[in-house]
């Protein structure tokens, strides 16, 4: 079965780090199959009246990373099929890379990007990227992100498909991942 055929009754997970294009991707594949897109973190903001960054800054991180699971779970349990693009740390905390593999109406997909590739989509927005805002130069961004990605990647590679995105434009992701073969 193509997965644009398991999307009448699933929804698609992205997950991957910052910069990867989960978002950018998901409102291209919510466009050409006609469902909703959800990224998770303005899912939040919205649902909380609160941008991420005051809920950090409030409440801290670990209140922050309960919320993002009961968000996970109340959209991954919704009946509507929809696109739902990942937080780059939701695949690291708590049991959620559990939840979104054990849901029968849920497919993950990893979207991997190289540290090269991430360095340079990432390097002219540091500043909007708190994670990442204290680097300076394109090597020490470079470096942070090479020891980041190697914490996260155990996490990312727990989803059912991996998909490398390097010299790919985002409608061939898209269409590559509308056009899976899957079991």
């Amino acid at each position: 079965m193509l997965l644009n055929d398991f999307l009448m009754k699933g929804n698609i997970v992205l997950l991957g780090y910052m910069g990867s294009g989960k978002s950018a991707v998901g409102k291209v594949l919510a466009e050409k199959s006609n469902l909703n897109f959800i990224d998770l973190d303005d899912y939040i903001e919205q649902k909380e009246r609160k941008k991420i960054s005051a809920i950090f800054l409030e409440k801290g991180e670990i209140y922050f990373r309960k919320l993002e699971t009961k968000y996970l779970k109340e959209l991954i349990n919704a009946k509507s099929n929809l696109i739902l693009s990942l937080g780059g740390g939701t695949p690291c905390f708590g049991d959620n890379m559990q939840l979104v593999n054990s849901s029968e109406n849920t497919f993950s997909i990893y979207l991997q990007t190289s540290i090269k590739e991430l360095t340079a989509r990432l390097y002219s927005e540091r500043e909007k990227r708190p994670l990442i805002a204290h680097t300076k130069t394109k090597d020490e961004l470079s470096e942070f992100i090479a020891k980041h990605l190697f914490e996260r990647s155990a996490y990312y590679n727990k989803a059912k498909y991996v998909l490398k995105t390097d010299v790919k434009g985002i409608s061939e992701i898209a269409d590559e991942i509308l056009n899976l073969e899957i079991t």
